[in-house]
């Protein structure tokens, strides 16, 4: 019978989530996002930094308890400088957060920078495309940064219609990444506005009902995340930061198009945002490499779990997984390095084609590049499909009919030998 020494238990309180400094805390993915700026606070200050931030946006399906759950912390978001005002509509709450990143350009700043996050549903994201344009190009101050949350509801599960974010921040030229689990939340988010100082972009956050809606324990530490700043981007002259006044509207789009997209590729790249995380290493020569992002990333591994396929039996049957944090624009070293000597691509995501459509035009070039498919065979017979969601089952049954392909001729071979 063990005995409890006084003070051998950890004291636990329910506010640790927005009040511990280290270790881990259980939240679910709403409180997370709360906890996100705190966190961006507390690195800055760290750093010798006099920062603030700004939340702003519309609540909406799945993002519809941010907003409460904001107002409830908000005596942590007073205690680190972190002012949150519900917008009266979406593109309204982004104009507002445009004006943030434009304070140190002017004289009599109280911070050395505000940070930013926007939050709205699919339909909202759609009515502040005009906003999102012009801010994106206009730029992110330099200690400042923005993420937009887009609530993705892909089953329509309490929305009026399925919603699919990412080619709308696409048109605008705003990087999206795609959290697959409430660690994702913290890390990409980080990583986030690093890259949005970096680039001077805005930087989207991809938060899905499946991913948004749950809890579990995440790693709140502060310095759990060290963004490192690519040393082969070479900066063009006065940077890629908002900046007054402006050369001409031309030049904005030339700075965008030519710098800053390659700023965020760079950054994902230094940084291995996306990733090999399971199978056989890149290098050795594969049967089937599997390419997932966001929520498909976690169906996949569940489905790779219900089949039985560990580690070992991946290396034997020559499986490998790539998880994909930036679906658009897609950094195409690391995936390129990842499809080596691979026969066959698997590209897992939900509703239409983004990374593959993409990693077909990075592999183009290749002499001896692998076979792709995802929303449909070499038949043009459909796999992935385009429209609901994905499903572990659904994965398993097509991960199995792959492999099995693959495997029986194999097998045939060494028979006929």
């Amino acid at each position: 019978m063990h005995t409890l020494v006084p003070g051998s238990l950890k004291d636990l309180a329910l506010d640790d989530k927005y009040q511990a400094s280290s270790g881990l805390a259980y939240m679910t993915g709403t409180q997370a996002l709360v906890r996100l700026p705190m966190l961006q606070r507390a690195r800055d200050a760290a750093a010798g930094l006099n920062t603030a931030g700004y939340i702003t946006g519309y609540r909406g399906s799945p993002l519809g308890a941010y907003d409460q759950a904001l107002t409830k912390a908000r005596k942590h978001l007073d205690a680190n400088h972190l002012k949150f005002v519900p917008g009266v509509n979406e593109d309204l709450a982004a104009t507002a957060l445009w004006g943030t990143q434009q304070l140190n350009l002017f004289p009599g700043g109280k911070y050395d920078g505000v940070f930013g996050i926007w939050y709205g549903k699919g339909p909202g994201v759609d009515r502040s495309g005009d906003v999102f344009r012009h801010a994106n190009q206009a730029g992110s101050a330099s200690l400042g940064g923005v993420i937009a949350i887009a609530g993705d509801d892909h089953a329509a599960k309490s929305s009026t219609m399925a919603a699919q974010t990412d080619f709308l921040f696409q048109a605008v030229s705003i990087p999206v990444l795609a959290p697959a689990a409430l660690q994702d939340y913290i890390d990409y988010g980080l990583h986030g506005f690093a890259m949005s100082r970096f680039s001077g972009l805005w930087v989207a956050i991809k938060a899905t009902t499946d991913t948004i809606e749950t809890a579990g324990i995440v790693d709140i530490s502060s310095d759990l995340i060290r963004p490192v700043l690519p040393v082969d981007f070479v900066m063009p002259a006065g940077g890629l930061n908002a900046r007054w006044p402006e050369e001409s509207f031309l030049k904005l789009e030339e700075r965008l198009t030519r710098f800053k997209i390659p700023a965020a590729l760079a950054y994902a790249r230094e940084n291995r945002l996306d990733r090999h995380v399971f199978g056989r290493a890149d290098g050795e020569p594969a049967r089937l490499g599997i390419v997932a992002t966001g929520k498909a990333y976690l169906d996949l591994r569940q489905a790779l779990a219900d089949l039985g396929i560990d580690q070992a039996s991946a290396d034997r049957l020559g499986l490998k997984v790539y998880k994909v944090a930036m679906p658009w624009p897609l950094e195409a070293v690391g995936i390129a390095a990842f499809c080596a000597g691979c026969q066959e691509i698997l590209v897992v995501e939900e509703k239409r084609s983004l990374v593959e459509s993409q990693l077909k035009e990075a592999l183009y070039a290749s002499p001896e590049h692998p076979r792709v498919v995802g929303k449909h065979d070499d038949a043009g017979r459909p796999l992935v499909p385009e429209y609901g969601e994905v499903s572990p089952s659904m994965l398993a049954r097509l991960v199995a009919a792959s492999l099995s392909r693959f495997v029986g001729v194999a097998d045939d071979q060494r028979g006929a030998a």
